[in-house]
């Protein structure tokens, strides 16, 4: 059986097929690994969710920003964006059986060897603090009144963990670190105002993986959601593997038993 972990579909449906018969991917023995954002801003997103969910155990996908974001517009508490491409998904006849499916999805992955999930883990987070959050934000999206989270998700603040944080205030922390994060100060507070490259950043911040002392730096990190990194980090024990399909150029896989890689033009 061999494992592999893809970067950001984002509605690529196409792109992610030809990956997969570049890799010879056989459902009957291998495994998938998602890194998050399955949807949104490619043109098939509707199509990329019904393929996931039909692949049954032999998938792990983690939700990111862009599922998120269908969730809240599904459950009525956020409106579309203009660049948001989930008509086909919320008018769907499956659509409930569907965003249903989504809000099953962890935050966290985790084998022996790995750790997935969308963006990365805080700096202040060992892995099994990591694990134990994870499940607090997992429980209500999966609870009977997932919009009233959903409702209070957005925002930027609290930037910091803190491990007194109670509340919406802590669920929205632990989402931020979990599927926004790219930048941090060297404390580990989160900026989630600057977007640009890394060429053009304030000189305060710094990838969240290279903060001195990061508590999960002996965990093997797997994540998406940064396509400015192509793909590439300078650290040890993290793989970004968003390297930016839905905006023409590539969506790759990393086969977890020999850490090759495999990309296709999108």
């Amino acid at each position: 059986m061999t494992t592999y972990a893809i970067g950001d579909v984002q509605g690529c449906f196409a792109p992610l097929q030809h990956l997969l018969a570049h890799i010879s991917f056989d459902p009957a023995q291998d495994t998938l690994w998602f890194t998050g954002d399955l949807v949104n801003r490619g043109p098939q997103s509707l199509e990329v969710l019904r393929f996931v969910k039909t692949l049954g155990d032999k998938h792990k996908t983690v939700l990111g920003n862009h599922d998120l974001h269908l969730l809240a517009v599904a459950y009525g508490v956020r409106t579309l964006h203009p660049a948001d491409t989930l008509d086909a998904i919320l008018t769907a006849p499956d659509r409930e059986e569907l965003i249903d499916w989504l809000r099953h999805r962890p935050l966290l992955h985790e084998d022996q060897e790995y750790v997935m999930t969308h963006a990365g883990l805080a700096p202040e987070w060992d892995r099994e603090q990591a694990r134990l959050l994870a499940q607090e934000v997992e429980v209500v999206l999966r609870s009977e009144t997932p919009a009233l989270f959903l409702e209070q998700m957005y925002g930027n603040k609290p930037d910091r963990w803190d491990d007194q944080l109670t509340g919406i205030e802590r669920l929205r922390c632990i989402t931020n670190y979990f599927t926004r994060m790219r930048f941090c100060d060297a404390d580990g507070r989160l900026d989630l105002n600057y977007k640009g490259d890394m060429a053009g950043k304030p000189k305060d911040l710094i990838p969240w993986f290279e903060v001195k002392n990061r508590a999960n730096a002996d965990v093997k990190i797997i994540f998406g959601h940064w396509a400015a990194l192509d793909g590439k980090a300078d650290a040890p024990n993290v793989y970004p593997l968003d390297t930016g399909c839905v905006w023409g150029n590539c969506l790759t896989a990393l086969r977890l038993e020999d850490k090759k890689r495999f990309a296709v033009k999108c």
